[in-house]
């Protein structure tokens, strides 16, 4: 690992990974089945075979890779599926990025930063609808240091809601900084740093970036590696998509992810994938160079859960709820739900604000709506936080994740945490929906190993006792 002051490598091979999407043209339906029998052993694939399933034209093989995405998807996760809320600390911002309504040009927004009491009255506001899992989300702003990022972290995990208990686990969006700086903030106990590169092709990058900290390439590229040499296990990276070839930027990130497996020990603990949305004060994002429809959207998702199984696959609320719930089976892991994109939206009574919003929002629905949706479907909500508490971060994850973990601690917490919710929080209608998904979960457990603490867990949650778990 190089040090801060040394010269950084630009990892993203740009001729190999046109190469590999050259060589993947026209793909025979023999070599994508190859490929789609391979992925579903589930130990990943490389660039060249995800380049084959990009090239892939045909429906009835499309449907094909989307059958193996769900059977991998179910395999690993169940009918997990864990919630958190971004919550928006500050929208100003020094960088000039034409895709961003938080762009320093955009003179129609209207700038905020929370202070700390600011900030307790966001958590309240969110621990009394049932969030326990918060993204906290900051604008690049040189007067925004780790020091200041650490406090307001410190704040929301000292909040307590008379009604609701506290905040669990926060994992943070910010800048890319030095090593001193990811140890300051490591020290507040964040759960994963989450930074995107927003595209790997680099004079797009230069195009689409044009002033500020943000358009140095290689710095944003590296902020992983410092993240983990700071101390932070579990780090999470993005591209989003719509701003150059999709199939670039796909096969961008798994080089990325591999790059970081290759010199940390292990990969991304969460990849994103968001499609660019119309933005104040941005033309680029209502008009977006490489348009991503639902059907290629759905390919990506689908060979990303293929290419890399047992990494979280993270979906906002910029999509519909229609195409939300498809993704649902595909290959999504974890989703926000009843997110607002502003500072001081959730305790905003008004908080249909285009003019102070980054993006616009896909899914409206309140969580309760969301969960209620999710139980018909027969899919457990988690807001789990005990592999953090626990230590089982990092390549200790990962290692545990691919020796079915997943099913042995993270499918009983979520019915944990579920309960909580359906007690503390549900709509009359949501609990209804609910407790039969419950019950069939209980059910399935006195097959498990674990069924016995699970039982009594479940027993003490119901009398009142909170944040159980394995």
């Amino acid at each position: 690992m190089k040090n801060d002051s040394e010269s950084l490598i630009d990892f993203i091979d740009a001729e190999a990974i046109w190469n590999h999407i050259k060589k993947a043209e026209n793909p025979a339906p023999s070599k994508v089945r190859e490929v789609i029998a391979k992925a579903l052993e589930q130990k990943g694939l490389g660039l060249e075979e995800a380049a084959v399933l990009l090239a892939c034209e045909e429906k009835e093989l499309d449907e094909e890779i989307f059958a193996a995405a769900r059977s991998v998807k179910e395999s690993i996760y169940g009918n997990r599926m864990v919630l958190f809320a971004p919550m928006y600390i500050t929208n100003e911002c020094s960088n000039c990025c034409s895709y961003c309504g938080f762009s320093i040009t955009n003179k129609d927004l209207e700038r905020r930063t929370l202070e700390l009491d600011e900030i307790k009255k966001e958590v309240i506001a969110l621990a009394d609808q049932g969030h326990k899992r918060l993204l906290m989300v900051y604008g690049e702003h040189p007067r925004f240091g780790p020091a200041w990022i650490k406090e307001t972290v410190e704040m929301v995990y000292a909040t307590q809601s008379e009604k609701s208990g506290e905040i669990r686990r926060v994992n943070i969006n910010c800048a890319p900084m030095s090593v001193e700086g990811f140890r300051t903030i490591a020290e507040a106990g964040i759960g994963t740093y989450q930074c995107f590169q927003e595209t790997y092709h680099r004079k797009t990058y230069e195009t689409v970036h044009l002033k500020g900290a943000k358009r140095n390439y290689l710095w944003r590229l590296h902020a992983m590696h410092r993240a983990m040499e700071g101390g932070i296990d579990d780090v999470g990276m993005g591209a989003l998509f719509g701003l150059f070839d999709h199939r670039f930027e796909l096969l961008g990130l798994l080089s990325h992810a591999r790059q970081l497996e290759k010199d940390c020990g292990v990969g991304p603990h969460t990849i994103s994938f968001p499609r660019i949305e119309p933005a104040l004060g941005s033309e680029l994002a209502s008009n977006p160079p490489d348009v991503i429809t639902d059907h290629r959207f759905k390919k990506i998702v689908a060979i990303l859960r293929l290419a890399v199984p047992y990494t979280g696959l993270i979906l906002t609320t910029r999509e519909t709820k229609e195409l939300r719930r498809e993704l649902m089976d595909l290959g999504v892991s974890q989703m926000s739900a009843g997110s607002r994109t502003y500072p001081g939206a959730y305790s905003d009574p008004e908080y249909d604000r285009p003019e102070v919003q980054q993006f616009c929002i896909g899914d409206n629905r309140s969580l309760d709506e969301v969960i209620k949706e999710m139980a018909d479907s027969g899919f457990y909500p988690s807001w789990c936080t005990a592999c953090y508490r626990s230590g089982r971060t990092g390549d200790h994850f990962m290692t545990l994740a691919k020796k079915g973990f997943i099913h042995e601690y993270c499918i009983p917490n979520a019915l944990l945490t579920f309960s909580e919710y359906l007690q503390d929080y549900a709509s009359e209608e949501t609990r209804k929906s609910g407790e039969a998904l419950l019950a069939q979960g209980e059910k399935l457990m006195k097959s498990k190993r674990r069924n016995k603490e699970v039982e009594e867990l479940l027993k003490r949650i119901k009398k009142g006792e909170r944040d159980l778990y394995l």
